[in-house]
């Protein structure tokens, strides 16, 4: 009985987006009825790329190459400066590879353990706080990098070269804004002069060279069909059948969630898109203040459903492709990875209650931490991309 009680709270829970979207798909369906047309509404190659990298992205992180590769990195650096940098940029390194989510899933554990194992537990909300601006920001430069940047790269059809030009500015601008504050918040941190000991961390698992170079393969598969250069079906049918006869938990690691999230977003802005009122008040919006209105709208909705439902009412990707990114910081909904990390900093302040007491690791220090961070960057991008001639 206990259990069907707290089964529904659970998922609830665990899949909190996931049930907005399909509500809000469902009661966009009272306003447009289902017919053929929705049989369109969903963008098939961008579903397939994005089951693509979450699938060899899960594949990696289960074998241990993203640990093995993060512990490479994080054992150069002893000082709390180095260190909390080291954690922070290779957030964002990963965040262009296996995506914002998976980047905060992999790094923020393994930041927790190695900062407190270190003497730094005082540095963990603010490394907390800034991996999850680097995964948010630093991963905008490649087109897998953020769920909307792989939609909206296959939805208008865009050349890698046009993607990397558009975004050159908000990145650069905000990778040396990442590392400016993570300097100035984490390399003068009085530790009592403790040295990181990398080796009070679990030892990692050994690597299987046999599938370190499959799943490179198919990684390479993956880059060459995000980038058109494959068909997508047969990418998403070689990609799923090598790891059925490799590794299956791959496939069961597969956020399949998001898959049904994007699904929904699909229905929900297709049906919006066919209400004439809504039609008539986003189109001009788009048109005259498209930048401001796509990172304004994901501070409210998040930047994902925000990229595909106003994707059907511009023709102006720049504006829009730069807004729903650089939207990715303000509010907590901004980006739905900021939950993550929300998430994993009330459970570590649980795993490590010795931690707890300490005044800088609160809730609510974190929480105005994250909030002064994230509005600061998101005003200076809006600022800087909106004065820039981008498009």
């Amino acid at each position: 009985m206990r259990t069907s009680v707290t089964s529904p709270a659970l998922f609830l829970r665990e899949h909190a987006v996931l049930v907005v979207a399909a509500v809000a798909a469902a009661a966009s369906a009272l306003a447009v009825p289902p017919d053929e047309a929705y049989l369109g509404y969903f963008d098939w190659k961008t579903l397939g790329c994005l089951f693509c990298v979450l699938a060899v992205a899960s594949a990696l992180r289960l074998m241990g190459a993203f640990d093995r590769a993060a512990r490479a990195v994080i054992a150069r650096f002893r000082s709390p400066g180095p260190l909390a940098l080291a954690l922070v940029l290779t957030t964002a390194a990963l965040s262009c590879v296996a995506t914002n989510d998976m980047a905060l899933i992999m790094m923020l554990p393994l930041s927790a353990a190695t900062l407190i194992g270190a003497g730094h537990a005082r540095l963990v909300a603010p490394v907390f706080v800034l991996q999850s601006l680097a995964a948010n920001l630093c991963g905008m430069i490649m087109p897998f990098g953020n769920p909307q940047n792989l939609y909206l790269y296959s939805y208008y059809g865009l050349h890698l070269g046009d993607f990397l030009r558009t975004m050159a500015l908000p990145f650069a601008l905000s990778t040396a804004g990442v590392v400016a504050c993570t300097w100035w918040l984490c390399g003068h941190s009085d530790c009592n002069g403790s040295r990181s000991d990398t080796r009070k961390l679990a030892a990692p698992m050994p690597l299987s060279r046999r599938r370190l170079v499959a799943y490179g393969l198919l990684l390479a598969l993956t880059l060459l069909a995000v980038f058109r250069i494959v068909p997508i079906a047969a990418a998403v049918v070689i990609v799923a059948a090598a790891l059925a006869a490799l590794d299956r938990r791959a496939l069961v690691a597969v956020d399949w969630g998001l898959l049904a999230t994007f699904a929904c977003f699909f229905v929900f802005a297709g049906n919006m898109a066919r209400v004439p009122e809504v039609s008539a008040w986003l189109s001009p919006l788009m048109a005259d203040h498209g930048l401001w209105a796509s990172a304004g709208l994901s501070q409210i909705i998040s930047n994902v459903p925000a990229a595909v439902l106003l994707s059907h009412f511009t023709g102006a990707w720049q504006p829009l492709l730069i807004g729903v990114n650089i939207g990715g910081a303000g509010t907590l909904v901004g980006s739905l990875a900021s939950l993550i990390t929300l998430q994993h900093f009330t459970s570590v302040r649980k795993v490590f209650p010795q931690i707890a007491a300490l005044p800088e690791l609160s809730t609510s220090r974190f929480l105005v931490l994250f909030s002064v961070l994230n509005f600061a960057f998101l005003a200076i991008l809006l600022i800087a991309c909106g004065a820039a001639p981008l498009f």
